[in-house]
């Protein structure tokens, strides 16, 4: 038992596999966790589901699982059920079935044509060497130069549809990390909602699944913060309900790397669970429960103990040294 918290202990038995809302219907806060089926889960990916899942326990909410798959050339065979088994033997329990950004091309497509009609947004002909040859460098990144944001050119054809951008500054509060400015059109531009490849954007996508899954909450990586502004504008112009934002410091190896699946990331085993929870708990700066036995009691003692403030006001740091078991 953790001092001055105090909570049932589920026994740890195979009925957990049976997914439960962990609130219902009619939750003010409804949170999500979006994983990839390029890989197998990492540490970085577990400090993100732990985050946005002890946010959302602590608020008595519902957390759903979405498999971020819309780019299905890059989706590995067997990892999205392995992103399931991990997740369920660290006891994650998530509300409803998981839905899939796969299964909603033709929603993405019809939300495209309504940026177009509202002249939101437009065809553009230029490929990624143009943007190279004729942007302006902002950082690692050229901002488009608006070669057909007033119609193509003559010989050009539609190769990605872009949203037109303000030059405004966009300023928003981040619950963890405070306050975030950022002028669209100097340090992004107008930028693509639907690929060349025939797959909408990401950040088209995931602002349509965040409506139409009425998430009210989004508990993320900092490495996302920067595009929340972009998601922001796609919401003012769909007229869609923006979802309180939060971005949790990223993991990064010792090189300064983010750990990702693309940087050979080594995956979660499963044959120890525990470890891997609190050496992610610790990581968010929250105070180690103590005295838990497994994996059910852990998150017993987690929502009680779960403190935002805690959480280091950084967009990254190293990933720790990693308690045995791990």
């Amino acid at each position: 038992m953790v001092a001055g918290c105090y909570f049932a202990v589920t026994p740890n038995t195979p009925s957990t596999k049976n997914r439960r809302p962990i609130s219902d219907g009619n939750t003010l806060y409804r949170g999500r966790f979006a994983p990839s089926p390029t890989g197998p889960l990492h540490f970085g990916s577990i400090v993100a589901a732990v985050g946005s899942y002890a946010d959302a326990r602590a608020h008595n909410g519902q957390w759903h699982l979405r498999i971020d798959d819309i780019d299905e050339t890059r989706t590995v065979p067997g990892a999205e059920s392995a992103i399931l088994q991990t997740l369920e033997v660290l006891g994650f329990e998530w509300s409803g079935l998981p839905t899939r950004q796969s299964h909603k091309q033709s929603r993405y497509l019809d939300i495209v044509h309504t940026l177009l009609d509202q002249n939101y947004a437009f065809p553009c002909g230029c490929s990624r060497r143009d943007v190279q040859a004729h942007g302006q460098a902002q950082n690692t990144a050229m901002i488009y130069p608006g070669t057909c944001r007033e119609g193509l050119p003559p010989g050009r054809t539609s190769r990605t549809i872009r949203l037109h951008v303000p030059d405004t500054t966009s300023v928003m509060t981040d619950r963890f990390l405070g306050l975030f400015e950022q002028n669209l059109a100097r340090e992004v531009g107008d930028f693509v909602v639907h690929r060349a490849d025939g797959f909408a954007a990401y950040q088209l996508a995931v602002v349509v699944d965040d409506e139409d899954e009425r998430i009210t909450h989004v508990v993320r990586g900092a490495d996302l913060l920067a595009s929340t502004p972009r998601q922001q504008l796609l919401q003012t112009y769909l007229g869609f309900t923006t979802p309180s934002y939060a971005h949790l410091p990223v993991v990064i190896d010792s090189a300064g790397h983010k750990l990702s699946k693309q940087n050979a990331a080594h995956p979660i085993p499963d044959t120890h669970p525990l470890p891997v929870l609190i050496n992610a708990w610790r990581f968010l700066g929250q105070v180690t429960p103590s005295q838990v036995a497994n994996v059910d009691e852990f998150w017993e003692a987690a929502t009680c103990l779960w403190s935002p403030e805690r959480i280091p006001q950084l967009k990254s740091y190293s990933m720790p040294r990693l308690d045995a078991g791990y």
